[in-house]
């Protein structure tokens, strides 16, 4: 701007306003200060020397103003000072990455395009004055000249190998001047010193005595590096020189970095392709003309008497679901397709349109599996394709569904499908028409089709017309006036529960509920013996009443077969095990053998209506409970319905079960525990709109299933843990269970690794390993992993699987990661590390729940701001999601491990009060929390806030900024997300 608007600008309320602003933000003092109030500043423009605490008031007064408006330029200290004005000078705006004249610089700072810039949050590393990541945060302007002055020589400590950190590293750089006139070092110094509570493995120091950089005269700098730990780490090198000659102080600035870890795992697991992601913008091409294939001889399998209806996605809500954003997506459904009042008359209706959202985004997500180029190879009728990840059921493939093919060069829209005969690991089977005679260098294009008859199942039973209200929507009217069931057992069949009075009350209430009562719920924490409750009541019920029949389910196989197990006294004529057609012999429990029954093709069936019902207990899953509906077994048969893990099934799962064979006599149990992980939902609308909360929780939130007032009538909660180290169990029952948790396990497991070297704290078996690592993606997958947190894990893990003085076996051990990239790298590593832990159990949250391990080992992944905004936006991983939190850290009995890059997880309120409790009690190992683990932790967050707000301080003060970014929140990221989601089993 012109002189004359200058001097205007300077005496006006604005810049007055911004000048009083700018020191209120100033950043706190550096460590070795005292406090704010003593800390000595300097008024540029006025020659003056002031405490801190008088600034406010020295820059209101006349004196100051006069001395503003007398100054040839404004004294402002910045990273790229110029000694004048001039439109033949360059300056660079580094928030927005531009380079411009300095003539332009004061309009520039004031437009919309600077605001913008500097208004994008920060780098949570930045703003703690290191960087755990090379790519994130500092920015390459930090490097280079600076009025004629350079460092020269590379702080980049590059890749390290843990022994050599340790013993230390040294480089060297020199402060040279290109320009012809001299400066002095007046301050050299890392940004992480300016920290409240920061950590940095490098030091600075200056070689010999000299001060003075000069043409003639250069000043030796020594860096040293030193850590005991993997990961990364970045710090900034800041030298201030004073020059009489600019009549200012002026700072240049290196970058300095290092990552520590082992060489071979991270050429092993790199990224092999650049990541790109997918292209959503095209859509897939309609299917015009399909060519059917041959189905699998699934027909006879079942003697179903009901057909299952079709239950299309009508057209009108399908396309009301593929457009708009989320939000427009739910009003228009709450004020279109749902009824106003959720209540019994309109349930059916408003389950069926959430489950149809529901449908509508699983098809999508199977779109994200969709094949290009590839190849059919034939061996006899059959064409095999393999699947990447269809061990992992990333497809989700069932013998039965449909596939469709396409050879490259045919015609848009016509597809030949394949119907799946055979699965192994790696690849499917498939049968097609006679027409398809392809060659064998042909190449396809590949879709994998939606299996409907899951969500078919469910809108059967919501289209079912008897509606039990007590059991839906059960109130204080359908309570019997009997108070709490007396008379316990003469004797229990598993004699643990004698000793547990809790455990003896839910078996008593069970047991003497009469005919049509509401449904009664365990409550049923970690290691509470909720399952062994279960079987307990089954047995009780079935010795007391010969009339009795039991149909218990559970929302997946592995659980049903739990159940079934622990059942295996009462012997092949009383219970048996329905599998559904799809089910292969090798994944049914040898000893379950007996319990079932296959067809003459080898598929799983049941001989007819009459033979069912002889048997007095039925155990299936909650999808596989229609069959027998389906053969036509009247409601009512069956005197009880028992749903274990209910609160991982959606309410429409369990209505499979409850609503088409419960009569008004039959009485339900419920057992789970809506603090740990709920149903996988795929669509965020149906989540929304209430898919994701349990049936188990939908009722707990009712009047009747208080706690304390419908103890023993309508809900018992169990307390005593069986399964972990009290230490392990404080955290959780505190947070998620009001410290009703009693410690009951046995000390002879719980205490393995006490007093041992992989505890950091003897009598404390959880450790916080911190590590600064980096999140990565490759090829098209959207999957997070971090290598340095693959690197930590697999030390660790060697150094267990070592040690022969404490017994541990591979299956003693799991190690829990939220991002299937992160499995997959894992396993990997283990391989090319000749570990031979194939034992080992590597997955997701979801994938441990309802077990445990004698030692857990967690890795978050995370390592970047941005991704932890997109998480919080998606529920996935461990930030923001206390379930999988609660879970995670409650399936360890003796020893639980976390490895996670503190700073990130600290954003979250329940993380930053996790890591507080392992910190005070002496489990952390790494690099230090940079905050104070002391200060009580505010749970309605904001932490990610205050982070940014001390960012643009440090910004300020140093009148510099780097670049950050979020996520597009538009992106279309639902899928993405999905990936990482487990499929639910259709079965």
């Amino acid at each position: 701007m012109a002189i004359s608007s200058r001097e205007a600008h300077l005496q006006g309320k604005r810049h007055l306003r911004k000048s009083n602003s700018t020191s209120q933000s100033a950043p706190a003092p550096p460590p070795s200060q005292p406090n704010l109030g003593s800390e000595m500043w300097t008024c540029k423009p006025c020659g003056r020397q002031m405490i801190v605490g008088n600034r406010n008031q020295h820059l209101q007064g006349k004196s100051h103003k006069a001395a503003v408006k007398a100054a040839p330029i404004p004294r402002a200290v910045t990273a790229s000072a110029v000694p004048a004005a001039s439109s033949s000078q360059q300056w660079t705006c580094e928030p927005c990455g531009r380079r411009m004249d300095a003539m332009s610089r004061e309009q520039h700072l004031q437009g919309q395009r600077h605001r913008d810039a500097i208004a994008q949050p920060l780098s949570v590393q930045v703003a703690q004055g290191v960087t755990p990541s090379h790519e994130e945060g500092m920015s390459e302007e930090v490097d280079g000249d600076k009025n004629g002055f350079t460092i020269e020589g590379s702080l980049d400590f590059k890749i390290v190998d843990l022994a050599s950190a340790a013993r230390g590293i040294t480089l060297q750089a020199s402060v040279k001047a290109k320009a012809t006139f001299r400066a002095e070092i007046v301050g050299c110094t890392l940004a992480s010193s300016k920290g409240q509570r920061t950590c940095s493995p490098f030091t600075v120091s200056i070689i010999g005595q000299n001060r003075t950089v000069s043409p003639s005269s250069t000043v030796q700098l020594k860096v040293n590096m030193t850590t005991q730990h993997y990961g990364r780490a970045e710090d900034r090198l800041e030298v201030t020189l004073d020059s009489p000659q600019l009549r200012s102080q002026f700072v240049i600035a290196r970058k300095l970095c290092v990552h520590v870890g082992d060489q071979s795992t991270l050429n092993d697991l790199k990224p092999k392709i650049p990541y790109t992601p997918r292209d959503k913008s095209a859509p897939r091409q309609p299917e015009t003309k399909i060519i059917p294939g041959e189905p699998a001889p699934f027909s006879s399998a079942f003697p179903y008497a009901r057909q299952l209806p079709r239950a299309k996605i009508p057209g009108p809500l399908a396309n009301d679901l593929s457009s708009g954003t989320t939000r427009e997506i739910i009003d228009k459904m709450r004020s279109v397709y749902l009824p106003l009042v959720f209540d019994s008359t309109g349930y059916g209706k408003h389950f069926k349109h959430i489950i149809w959202a529901e449908e509508y985004q699983m098809d999508l997500d199977m779109g994200h599996y969709d094949m290009h180029n590839a190849k059919l190879r034939k061996n006899n009728q059959s064409y095999y394709l393999a699947v990447p990840g269809l061990a992992e059921k990333r497809p989700s493939v069932l013998v039965g569904d449909k596939i469709l093919v396409q050879p490259h060069g045919a015609p848009t829209g016509i597809w030949f499908e394949g119907g799946v005969h055979t699965i192994r690991e790696i690849e499917v089977g498939m049968k097609f028409n006679k027409k398809f005679a392809p060659k064998p260098t042909d190449l396809f294009s590949v879709r994998f089709k939606l299996n409907r008859s899951s969500v078919r199942r469910q809108h059967q039973a919501l289209d079912w017309k008897v509606v039990q209200e007590r059991v839906l929507f059960p109130d204080p009217e359908h309570l019997g006036s009997g108070g709490i069931p007396q008379g316990l057992p003469r004797s229990t069949f598993n004699p643990v529960i004698a000793n547990n009075p809790r455990q003896l009350q839910a078996v008593t209430s069970i047991l003497h509920a009469p005919a049509g009562s509401v449904p009664f719920v365990l409550f049923g924490p970690p290691g509470t013996g909720k399952t062994v409750t279960l079987v307990e009541s089954i047995r009780q019920i079935l010795d007391a009443n010969p009339h009795a029949r039991v149909l218990a389910c559970a929302p997946s196989n592995s659980a049903a077969d739990l159940i079934a197990l622990r059942l295996l006294e009462l012997g092949p004529e009383l219970l048996f095990r329905a599998y559904a057609q799809s089910r292969y012999e090798d994944q049914v429990p040898e000893e379950l053998k007996p319990f079932t029954h296959r067809n003459e093709n080898g598929h799983y069936s049941v001989r007819g209506v009459d033979d069912v019902k002889r048997f007095r207990v039925v155990v299936t899953t909650c999808i596989s409970a229609s069959i027998v509906s389906g053969i036509k077994i009247p409601p009512g048969h069956y005197s009880h319905i028992f749903v274990d893990e209910a609160g991982q099934a959606t309410e429409t799962e369990v209505m499979v079960s409850v609503k088409m064979m419960a009569d008004d006599q039959t009485n339900v149990v419920l057992c789970g525990d809506p603090k740990q992980l709920g149903p996988v939902i795929r669509s965020s609308v149906a989540r929304r709109l209430g898919l994701g909360m349990s049936f188990i929780e939908r009722l707990m939130g009712r009047e009747i299933y208080d706690e304390v007032e419908g103890y023993g009538i309508s809900v018992v909660k169990l307390t005593k843990n069986y399964r972990s180290h009290n230490a392990i169990l404080k955290f959780p029952n505190e947070q998620f269970y009001g410290g009703d948790l009693e410690p009951c396990a046995d000390p002879a497991v719980t205490n393995l690794y006490l007093n041992s070297p992989h505890v950091v704290s003897p009598k404390f078996p959880i450790v916080f390993h911190s590590v600064f690592g980096k999140d990565e993606r490759e090829a098209s997958s959207p999957s997070y992993f971090n290598i340095d947190e693959v690197t930590v894990v697999t030390s660790i893990l060697e150094k267990l699987r070592k040690d022969t003085r404490i017994p541990l076996s591979d299956d003693d051990i799991g190690v829990i990661a939220p991002y299937r990239a992160q499995v997959l790298k894992l396993r990997a590593a283990f391989r090319n590390r000749k570990m031979d832990a194939t034992s080992v159990k590597v997955g997701s949250v979801e994938e441990f729940q309802g077990q445990e391990r004698k030692v857990i080992i967690v890795t978050t992944v995370r390592s970047s701001r941005e991704f932890v905004d997109y998480d919080l936006r998606h529920t996935l991983g461990f930030v923001a999601n206390p379930r999988r939190f609660n879970v995670a850290v409650t399936r360890a009995r003796s020893l639980l491990v976390i490895v996670g890059d503190p700073n990130v997880l600290s954003l979250d309120p329940l993380w930053r009060s996790f890591m507080n409790y392992v910190y005070e009690n002496g489990g952390w190992t790494g690099p230090e929390p940079t905050w104070d683990t002391t200060e009580p932790v505010d749970f309605d967050g904001g932490y990610d806030v205050a982070i940014r707000d001390q960012a643009r301080a440090e910004m300020e003060a140093f009148s510099r900024m780097m670049e950050g970014s979020t996520p597009d929140g538009r992106a279309d990221v639902e899928g993405d997300v999905n990936v990482d989601q487990p499929w639910a089993e259709m079965d």
